[in-house]
């Protein structure tokens, strides 16, 4: 009959190293307790009441906000034709970034990891990489002066009498794209990397050309790392609203409604701040369907 000894303890621990040791669930529960309690108690706490309050209503005289129940905030939001035009246009600017993110990343992507040299591929990562360095007000500003009427865009190309968008709908598109290209860039340029160059070369071998693999080889393998980037793109332009109000002159987009009725209207702001909280599950339960998420 064999017996099994119980681990050796080293010499030097101290009584509490000793006793964590022989408890592998408290130590599992003393790892976890931090982060669950900012998860559960913060986080998901926080959602839970900002849910709550947008079934509150407004006193008329007082104007003060009043616990209850009614759907009248959420009814008002698809009744009011300023509040579903702001919906859908913060719903398109998201799209326009994803899409216009994808579209520079996959080329740039495969020209950095298949066509440039070391070094040109270190001066792009940096290039790309780049903006995460500087703070997001910072980045917000510069992009505003390029676009004002004496700015860089103007400036370089007035010669050719083309003038800038200035502040408006498609500025807002290029500001957020700018902003969140990164998130978009590293995991398409990581997943291009991995795929193996015989891949291309079979595809040359059997006659096809540069966009024909692109389209059948190389897109299909990029499928997750488009996913994952777009997943940012998208859920980071929806809750953005400073692109909006410093170069978007007069286009609004949700974040810009909540903004201005955090104080005249909490309940009002609450339930509009469910709006794009069910525009990324339902583009979650889309992404879902497709079998992309099972493969990141």
């Amino acid at each position: 009959m064999t017996t099994t000894t119980p681990p050796r303890v080293e010499a030097g621990r101290s009584p509490l190293s000793t006793w964590l040791f022989r408890r592998p669930r408290v130590r599992v529960a003393a790892l976890l307790t931090l982060p669950l309690v900012w998860l559960v108690g913060v986080y998901i706490f926080s959602l839970v009441m900002l849910l709550v309050t947008a079934f509150w209503t407004i006193d008329p005289f007082t104007s003060k906000v009043k616990p209850g129940f009614t759907f009248a905030n959420f009814i008002q939001l698809v009744d009011n034709p300023a509040y579903l035009s702001t919906s859908l246009r913060t719903l398109a600017i998201a799209l326009l970034v994803t899409l216009l993110s994808i579209a520079f990343a996959v080329p740039l992507g495969i020209f950095m990891a298949k066509v440039a040299s070391p070094w040109l591929r270190g001066v792009l990562a940096v290039a790309i990489t780049l903006p995460l360095w500087a703070g997001y007000l910072v980045k917000i500003l510069a992009m505003r002066v390029t676009f004002t009427e004496e700015g860089f865009f103007n400036w370089a190309l007035g010669p050719f009498g083309i003038s800038g968008p200035g502040f408006s709908f498609p500025t807002v598109v290029l500001t957020l794209a700018y902003l969140w290209f990164p998130y978009m860039a590293v995991p398409v340029y990581t997943a291009i990397r991995q795929i193996p160059p015989n891949l291309f070369d079979a595809s040359a071998d059997l006659g096809a050309k540069s966009w024909f693999t692109i389209r059948t080889v190389v897109l299909p393998l990029l499928r997750p790392a488009i996913i994952a980037g777009s997943i940012f793109t998208f859920s980071l332009s929806l809750g953005d609203y400073l692109a909006a109000r410093f170069v978007g002159g007069s286009t609004q987009m949700i974040g810009s409604v909540i903004a201005s009725n955090i104080n005249l209207n909490p309940p009002i702001a609450a339930a509009f701040s469910m709006v794009p909280i069910v525009f990324v599950v339902v583009y979650l339960l889309a992404v879902r369907r497709t079998g992309a998420l099972d493969r990141m």
